[in-house]
């Protein structure tokens, strides 16, 4: 099996753009990672450490 790293902007954004294939490969028992490059500054919703 292969292992995959999803690359995302801010949180949610690779679940919500790529969910079907993620669900998908980790059906088929790869190994799929997923990468925040920012930790959601600025957002209305919650703070830093509420999503930490």
């Amino acid at each position: 099996m292969a292992t995959f790293l999803v690359v995302g902007p801010h949180p949610d954004d690779q679940e919500l753009g790529m969910g079907g294939t993620i669900a998908l490969l980790a059906a088929q028992g790869h190994k799929v990672h997923l990468l925040d490059v920012t930790n959601g500054e600025p957002t209305p919703f919650g703070t830093p450490e509420k999503r930490a």
